[in-house]
């Protein structure tokens, strides 16, 4: 089972998409000053590496050890195992003091939380009244028109009984999602924002990002395999329709992005 998780985490972390710059140039461009972040969820610590190049110093949170045994080691990213359920005292004690956090960051990661316990410890963290809170998730890719309608037909059918609900979440790109903060200076709501993530994958790889999802890894313990001979022969046949192996994957970006305010 042990290596069942480092094969998933060894997977996540090299088939996700990768983040654009713009995604965050815009974020650091509303928090007045770029002394520490707080990336919650950091997973294989891909936003963490960002954003360790704009801020002064990244602490980089996660649940899992295995995902952080593949986050780049970065010198001003400090990266921390929590327990899933965490205090406010743990936080004090191994994240940050009270009010000195510029900006929280969760990508791919909201839709799971607790999120009135959540809130509560990102409002205590944040700088008043400026301190940000950003969170993206990303919906499903897009490569062409042909292998698209496959595609889809495999998300919405083959493998939709076997992610969790809140999923849905990010089905409706967060726009659903609860997001008690303020609009950010210079716009007049907290999102969502559109971005996009770029990446060229051959068919393997798009395989391979496939077999990271919470959704196979269910499918397999309950003894399916959503790659059956069948889809993979569908999958492989759109794919090669245009006679180019390697192919631009577009992920679509949805950003929520607010800030703290003056708590009362």
């Amino acid at each position: 089972m042990a290596d069942l998780f480092l094969n998933q985490a060894k997977q996540y972390s090299s088939s996700r998409p990768r983040y654009p710059d713009q995604l965050f140039e815009f974020i650091a461009s509303k928090t007045p000053s770029h002394d520490l972040v707080w990336d919650v969820g950091t997973g294989s610590g891909q936003a963490a590496a960002a954003l360790a190049k704009i801020y002064k110093n990244v602490i980089a949170t996660d649940t899992s050890p295995k995902q952080l045994e593949f986050a780049p080691k970065v010198p001003n990213i400090r990266y921390q195992c929590t327990s899933p359920k965490l205090s406010i005292a743990e936080l004090e004690e191994n994240i940050a003091a009270e009010s000195t956090v510029d900006l929280v960051t969760i990508a791919q990661a909201l839709h799971w939380f607790d999120f009135p316990t959540f809130y509560q410890q990102v409002k205590w963290a944040l700088k008043k009244p400026n301190g940000v809170i950003a969170a993206w998730c990303y919906t499903v890719p897009e490569i062409n028109p042909s292998f698209d309608a496959v595609f889809q037909r495999f998300y919405k059918v083959d493998s939709d009984p076997y992610w969790e609900p809140e999923r849905k979440l990010v089905d409706n790109k967060y726009e659903t999602i609860d997001f008690p903060f303020e609009p950010v200076d210079g716009v007049d709501h907290t999102g969502p924002f559109q971005y996009k993530a770029e990446r060229v994958m051959d068919l393997e790889g798009f395989f391979t990002y496939i077999r990271s999802w919470s959704s196979y890894q269910t499918a397999k313990e309950k003894g399916v395999e959503l790659l059956n001979e069948n889809v993979v022969k569908d999958f492989t046949s759109a794919w090669n329709e245009d006679g180019i192996s390697k192919k631009v994957v577009i992920s679509p970006i949805h950003l929520r992005i607010g800030k703290v305010g003056n708590l009362h």
